[in-house]
């Protein structure tokens, strides 16, 4: 009677599991959208990123200390650095500068939202030091261009919030691995090319899953021994804004400004591309 009810639970697991990935294929099978997202993402210059891992860096250490065995968020900093093919001597300035006693950055990462002309949502992810000239800065942007800078949630709303892994994957059943992490939050999972400047040239997948389910992510990749080659946290517009050509210049504009401040780390808007 025991061994006819543990079949009986193993048959009813796998078919709930089967029966979720194949949930999440027809609700949450947004590869296309996913992919369509990062290939027209704005891509910092290489400058830019290696300021930008830098401060993460930073304050990864600070937070958890400079030995990456037991400080998985440097960790996957430092992979992160590695995949922009950031010097190593860089990294390592980065984690000395953060143990220095006389070093006085203190960074913390702070999100604003506000609207473009035309009713564009504006999401501004920043590692400041000094949160007034920070939120100065960004206003003056916004008012130059005829937006406006808005409260906590005033367009959060609009965006999904997503963590990822890019993931080696030559010898990986993607099919079977999505089916593994579901447990783990995976709700998207797909095979993606190598960026052309990468060490690694092998068959690659994107993971994604919500936000709240990154730590846990990278704990059962890493007890999978798969090799994570970066990670990160993306938001993706639930629908986009169409505009003329006239409009989005105006737009463009203000975003170019955005992302030239050196305490912005990332932007993310709703017009369509």
């Amino acid at each position: 009677m025991l061994l006819l009810f543990t079949n009986v639970s193993i048959s009813l697991l796998l078919f709930n599991k089967f029966d979720l990935l194949k949930v999440n294929k027809i609700l949450m099978g947004r590869a296309f959208e996913f992919r369509k997202e990062r290939k027209h993402k704005r891509w910092a210059k290489m400058s830019k990123q290696f300021t930008r891992i830098g401060r993460e860096i930073v304050m990864a250490v600070k937070e958890g200390g400079p030995d990456e065995e037991y400080n998985p968020k440097l960790r996957m900093v430092i992979q992160n650095a590695k995949a922009i093919n950031m010097p190593k001597d860089n990294i390592k300035r980065a984690i000395k500068r953060a143990m220095d006693k006389n070093n006085k950055e203190n960074y913390e990462e702070v999100v604003f939202e506000g609207y473009a002309p035309h009713g564009i949502a504006i999401i501004v992810e920043t590692a400041t030091d000094n949160n007034n000239r920070t939120v100065a800065n960004l206003r003056s942007y916004f008012t130059k261009f005829e937006g406006s800078l808005g409260k906590s949630g005033s367009v959060d709303y609009l965006f999904e919030h997503k963590c990822f892994y890019k993931i080696q994957a030559e010898d990986l059943d993607l099919e079977e691995l999505e089916l593994d992490l579901i447990d783990f939050g995976v709700d998207e999972l797909f095979e993606d090319e190598p960026d052309e400047e990468a060490e690694y040239q092998g068959k690659v997948a994107m993971l994604y899953a919500p936000f709240k389910s990154y730590g846990k992510l990278q704990q059962a990749l890493e007890d999978r021994s798969i090799e994570i080659i970066e990670s990160g946290f993306e938001r993706f517009p639930m629908n986009h804004i169409s505009l003329n050509e006239e409009q989005t210049e105006e737009v463009e504009k203000l975003l170019e400004m955005i992302e030239e401040d050196d305490d912005v780390q990332d932007v993310y808007h709703n017009m369509d591309s």
